[in-house]
């Protein structure tokens, strides 16, 4: 991947995190789709934004399975967002931005309900995610998912959602419970085993929740927030010289902003003690 400066860690992560298909050989498409992932992480989008945003895209336009090859995607702040059919679209955030007469207006999520009864999973999902924007509109997101589930049982992401909603509610139980649900329905999904650890550390279970952030490392090696945990459970767990492999990742991964540098203050720290006790030692 010289051509594109891809170096093959990154494509190794990518294919690990679900972003792009392990292949053997690479065609034209392949390679513009490759380009554009790398565009996006070099403005430091997630790579888990990125696909989340990828399966929301391909849920509210009906019949689009390749949102990379069939919209236009740029990075809006931490986000992903497509242009479409002379549309802007952030899917994650359920926004949409369109041009009027030259002149953008910004539909919010309330006023993008369908006119008629949502019939497709893909449907009731996207309407979910518009409602999450409101924390007021939780329980009918929940509906949503609901129903979503209902129609297509093994819908990952709205499994992960539900999650979500229950998490910012503190009910772990049910948090749990669909973080668990996602995961039974594809083993591969990173992000569900970093949702479940969370859940397991906030209700006190630290080695479940070390099992459960280690799964999603191993799934996706360069998941930046799955290192940034670990790190913290295993601090928790005082097992410093654990947690400073998980210091370092991080800090590889994500080099600017506070957790950034609070890893780097993390990794002196224990560095430091660590030559403290080395002194003693040889004392």
């Amino acid at each position: 991947m010289r051509i594109l400066r891809i170096t093959a860690r990154q494509l190794t992560g990518w294919e690990k995190s679900g972003l792009f298909p392990v292949s053997n050989s690479y065609s034209f498409f392949d390679l513009l789709q490759l380009r554009k992932l790398h565009e996006l992480r070099s403005k430091r989008v997630r790579s888990a934004v990125i696909r989340d945003s990828l399966r929301a895209m391909q849920q509210q336009v009906a019949g689009m399975e390749n949102p990379l090859l069939e919209a236009s995607a740029f990075a809006s702040k931490s986000r992903v967002a497509f242009r479409h059919q002379g549309a802007t679209v952030e899917p994650l955030a359920g926004q949409f931005v369109m041009d009027f007469s030259g002149q953008q207006r910004v539909i919010e999520p309330a006023k993008l309900r369908p006119m008629r009864t949502a019939e497709s999973a893909g449907e009731f999902f996207a309407r979910g995610v518009a409602l999450e924007e409101d924390p007021a509109n939780y329980q009918e997101a929940i509906d949503c998912y609901n129903k979503c589930v209902e129609l297509e049982p093994t819908h990952a992401a709205a499994y992960i959602n539900l999650g979500t909603l229950y998490y910012n509610r503190h009910d772990y139980v049910q948090a749990e419970r669909y973080y668990r649900k996602a995961i039974e329905v594809d083993p591969r999904y990173a992000l569900a085993y970093f949702d479940l650890g969370n859940v397991l550390d906030e209700t006190g279970r630290l080695q479940e929740a070390i099992n459960a952030y280690q799964s999603a490392i191993s799934l996706a090696p360069t998941y930046a927030d799955a290192h940034y945990n670990l790190a913290l459970a295993f601090d928790k767990a005082r097992q410093p010289r654990k947690a400073l492999r998980h210091w370092q990742a991080y800090a590889r991964l994500d080099s600017i902003g506070p957790w950034a540098i609070h890893a780097r203050n993390q990794i002196k720290k224990i560095l430091a003690a660590d030559d403290l006790k080395v002194v003693a030692r040889r004392g």
